[in-house]
C-alpha cells in the first residue's frame, strides 16, 4: 500500500521542525545576510538601484527558467527598467507575459508587509497567464484549480507520478488556513517562516499552473521582509535553478514523509546560504561597471557608443560584430565600424576572430 501524502495525514497541516538542527545553520544565514546588506550600503544610491536591477533580473528569469520556460534577457531588462523608473535605452521593448511576471515579482518584494490575500494570489496568477493560456493549453485563470493535480515524468503510458495534491474540493479551506496563518505574527524568524511557507503552498498547488513561481514569489515576499529593505541583492531562484534536482528530490521526499519538516528547512536554509555567498558576483559586476564607465567616461564620445558599451557590460549575449552594432544603435554599417575603430584605438575594445565574417569584439576589461 503507496504511503500518504504528507496533506492526507491526520494532523495535518500542523508542521513541526528541531531546532536544535536549524540554529546554528539560521545563525550562519543571518550572518551572511547582514554583512551582504552592509556592503549594499557602502556601494550608495545610485549602484544599489543598479544592484537591485542586476538581481531581480536573475530572479525572474531562473524562476521561469526552473519550470522550463526560457524568457528573453533584454525584455526583462526593459521590463523591470520600466517598471522601477529607471533609465534604460531598450525601454521601448516590452512582452506583456513578462511583464506580468514582474509586476508579480515588484509586488511582492516591495509591498512584503501587506496582507496576503486570495484575490491578491489571483491578480499574481493573472498576471502569469495574461492570455489565459499555458503554452498551446487553456488553463483556469484567477480562481483556484476545479481538477486533481499531479506532477508526473516520464512518457506517455509509463509516467511516474511524484506527488499529487489536495482535492479540489479542499481548496477553498485550504488556501484559507494557509493564508491566516501567513498573515498572522508568529513566533517564527522570517527566514524560516519562508520556507515554510514555499513547502506549504507548493504542497497545496492550488492553480492550474504557475504554483512553483508563485511559491517562489511568496519566499522572496518574506525574505525581503526579513532583510528590512524592499529591494533584493541575493536571488534565491537563481540558486534552486542551479540545484534544480535536489530541489524536486527533497520536495518529493517531504511531501511524502512526517510533518517534522526539518530537512527541508536545511535543504531551504543551505539554499539560501548559498545564494547570499553568490550575490557577491552581483556586486562586483556592478562596480565593475560603474568603474569601467566612470575611468573612460571621456572615451566614450557619443551615445551609440555608451549603449554598446553598457550592453556588453551588462552581459551583451553572443558576440559583438560590426552588423550589430549597428542593428543595436540603428545606424548605418559604415557609421557602426568609424565607432568601432574609434573605441579600438582608444583602447576599449579588442579585435576577436580570424578575420571576415568571423570578427567580433570584445570590451578590454584592463581599461
Amino acid at each position: 500500500m503507496m504511503a500518504p501524502y504528507i496533506h492526507q495525514l491526520k494532523q495535518w497541516p500542523q508542521f513541526s521542525w528541531q531546532n536544535e538542527e536549524l540554529i546554528s545553520l539560521l545563525a550562519e544565514v543571518r550572518y551572511l545576510q547582514g554583512r551582504l546588506l552592509g556592503k549594499a550600503e557602502l556601494l550608495g544610491f545610485e549602484l544599489r538601484k543598479e544592484a537591485n536591477l542586476e538581481t531581480l533580473i536573475q530572479d525572474v528569469i531562473k524562476s521561469s527558467e526552473i519550470e522550463g520556460e526560457v524568457l528573453n534577457p533584454e525584455l526583462v531588462r526593459s521590463s523591470i527598467a520600466v517598471h522601477l523608473g529607471l533609465d534604460y535605452k531598450g525601454k521601448e521593448n516590452r512582452d506583456r507575459h513578462i511583464d506580468g511576471i514582474v509586476e508579480m515579482m515588484l509586488d511582492a518584494t516591495q509591498n512584503n508587509d501587506k496582507s496576503l490575500t486570495d484575490d491578491r494570489l489571483f491578480g499574481w496568477h493573472s498576471a502569469l497567464f495574461p492570455s489565459g493560456r499555458s503554452g498551446m493549453y487553456k488553463i483556469e485563470v484567477a480562481k483556484w484549480r476545479t481538477g486533481a493535480m499531479q506532477v508526473v515524468s516520464g512518457p506517455m503510458g509509463r509516467e511516474k507520478i511524484h506527488f499529487e495534491a489536495p482535492e479540489a474540493n479542499l481548496l477553498e479551506k485550504e488556501m484559507q488556513n494557509f493564508l491566516t496563518w501567513f498573515n498572522k505574527d508568529q513566533d517564527i524568524d522570517d527566514l524560516l517562516k519562508a520556507g515554510v511557507a514555499h513547502f506549504w503552498f507548493v504542497t497545496i498547488h492550488p492553480f492550474d499552473d504557475g504554483n512553483g513561481r508563485i511559491a517562489r514569489a511568496i519566499a522572496d515576499m518574506l525574505l525581503s521582509k526579513a532583510d528590512r529593505v524592499n529591494q533584493r541583492f541575493y536571488s534565491m531562484s537563481t540558486q534552486i535553478n542551479a540545484d534544480k534536482k535536489s530541489y524536486y528530490q527533497i520536495l518529493e521526499k517531504s511531501q511524502k514523509s512526517t510533518l517534522d519538516i526539518t530537512p527541508w528547512l536545511v535543504w531551504f536554509l543551505n539554499c539560501l546560504k548559498q545564494a547570499i555567498i553568490n550575490s557577491e558576483e552581483i556586486i562586483t559586476k556592478v562596480t565593475t561597471k560603474h568603474q569601467f564607465l566612470v575611468k573612460n567616461s571621456s572615451a566614450i564620445t557619443n551615445d551609440r557608443q555608451h549603449l554598446v558599451i553598457t550592453k556588453l557590460l551588462d552581459g551583451f549575449e553572443g558576440n559583438l560584430t560590426t552588423s550589430k552594432y549597428a542593428k543595436l544603435t540603428k545606424s548605418s554599417t559604415d557609421t557602426a565600424l568609424r565607432d568601432i575603430t574609434d573605441l579600438m584605438e582608444k583602447g576599449l575594445l579588442l579585435k576577436s576572430g580570424s578575420g571576415g565574417r568571423s570578427t567580433h569584439y570584445q570590451l578590454n576589461m584592463e581599461k
